[in-house]
């Protein structure tokens, strides 16, 4: 599903990515952990066109990003982003914020963009809040929203980065809880997070990144209790 080959980047003279090579299969979890400023968020943002590396080539589902005749808003509209913040219109309510893209990109009618919306609100758990304003949730809340938006567009895949970094402890458990579910329905996802336990339980792999470089990989049982890297043993000896 996603092929990442070779891939560097730069911002100015800043490196953040060096050759780095990733591949991601059809239904799979890749979690990926590091210290920050390791280059995990640029490459997920390489991982849908939002940054364009100065070499290397990113491939989703067989198309590569840097071919200029690919047709990047479709490619874009077949993976859902998560972001740190929930970017959601504070001036809409819940249920528009779902429906926008869903009538702008994908043509749907009102009536059937908002059915979808409502069950997708069922799906994270509010539908009691379809009405309401960013405003009045919660960080957790309007995180969960935010799942439902990028779902409503049917992606093919998921990314996620860092979606409980901004959220209250407390409020954790609830987004882990919906990002769980959509693994045991078989989403292919990619997500950085700093939750070991969240990355343990769901990942399929873990790519461990360090300075712009996938240091090192492996089922959560491989990486996490047998990691053959000393950079690896020790990031993890301070974070479990």
């Amino acid at each position: 599903m996603i092929e990442v080959n070779k891939l560097t980047m730069a911002y100015g003279n800043n490196p953040v990515l060096h050759d780095v090579n990733v591949h991601v299969n059809t239904k799979e979890v890749v979690v990926i952990i590091g210290p920050s400023g390791s280059g995990k968020s640029t490459l997920l943002r390489c991982l849908n066109g939002l940054e364009k590396p100065q070499s290397g080539d990113v491939r989703i589902d067989g198309q590569s990003l840097s071919n200029p005749t690919v047709p990047m808003p479709a490619i874009r509209a077949n993976i859902g982003m998560v972001f740190q913040q929930f970017n959601l219109f504070p001036h809409m309510s819940v249920i528009d914020n779902i429906m926008l893209a869903q009538v702008q990109v994908r043509k749907q009618s009102k009536e059937a963009a908002r059915a979808i919306a409502l069950e997708l609100l069922k799906k994270v758990g509010l539908t009691d809040k379809a009405e309401f304003r960013p405003f009045s949730l919660s960080g957790g809340q309007a995180q969960r929203v935010a799942i439902a938006r990028a779902l409503a567009m049917q992606p093919s895949i998921m990314l996620f980065d860092e979606p409980t970094s901004a959220l209250d402890p407390e409020m954790v458990g609830e987004v882990l809880t919906v990002m769980k579910q959509l693994a045991s329905e078989g989403m292919t996802m990619v997500v950085v997070t700093h939750e070991m336990g969240f990355a343990r339980e769901i990942g399929d792999r873990v790519l461990f990144m360090e300075q712009g470089v996938v240091i090192e990989e492996g089922t959560p049982e491989q990486l996490f209790d047998n990691p053959m890297h000393d950079r690896t043993k020790s990031f993890l000896s301070k974070v479990l």
